[in-house]
């Protein structure tokens, strides 16, 4: 974790020196950790999209078989292994990444920003007195929480934390300096940006000849 915070830190100090802003540079160097870490989103964002493929089957079978809970979790995990598909294939690439976000969360928490000013926020070291930030740093975590959320996944706890979660953020916003909130407002964003294209409907032959040989197998099992 050192590891990451000093290079982290050293990066910033580079950025900001070339930029001479130190708004500019958090937002650089959020984009830039964000490339860095591209791979991984993307392995993390495509496990999701195959789980929302599989949703409307998953769903079908939770009603077919919802008084009969060991068949429903072997068909469940058959329609898995049809599919390719690994419930727990998120959770490594957010593994990975873990160290980095966290080091990136206590370097912009304790950065020395000199009092620096960006666009309307008077200081970088404080919170944002205006509150912008904080509300700007709530609504793109709600936005980023529904857009990572696949359809017809959704249940009571889940929607429960597409609410405290956004709020827990604008918490901290509130009360952490205004270069972290802009930070977590830039990460929201470029996060956003990248589940938006990643994610996007895509006619895929073979997966809809497997999800309808499913919804088959579905139906004949229940019978």
């Amino acid at each position: 974790m050192a590891f990451f915070e000093s290079l982290i830190k050293q990066l910033m100090d580079v950025i900001c020196a070339y930029t001479n802003s130190y708004g500019i540079a958090i937002i650089l160097l959020t984009v830039l950790i964000k490339l860095v870490l591209l791979p991984f989103s993307f392995m993390q964002i495509n496990s999701m999209k195959k789980m929302q493929e599989i949703a409307p089957i998953q769903q079908k079978l939770q009603q077919k078989y919802k008084n009969d809970k060991e068949k429903l979790n072997e068909e469940i995990m058959k329609l898995y292994q049809e599919n390719k598909v690994n419930p727990f294939g998120g959770c490594l690439p957010l593994l990975i990444q873990l160290p980095i976000i966290l080091a990136l969360f206590r370097v912009f928490q304790s950065y020395d920003f000199a009092g620096a000013s960006f666009l309307w926020i008077p200081n970088l070291s404080k919170p944002d007195p205006t509150y912008i930030l904080p509300i700007l740093a709530a609504v793109t975590t709600y936005i980023q929480t529904k857009v990572s959320t696949p359809p017809g996944t959704s249940n009571q706890q889940t929607a429960s934390m597409n609410i405290v979660m956004p709020l827990m953020i604008g918490w901290f916003s509130i009360k952490f300096a205004a270069g972290l909130a802009l930070y977590w407002v830039v990460s929201n964003v470029v996060q956003i940006i990248q589940q938006l294209i990643f994610m996007r409907p895509q006619p895929i032959a073979k997966e809809d000849i497997k999800v309808d040989e499913s919804l088959r197998k579905a139906g004949k099992n229940s019978r």
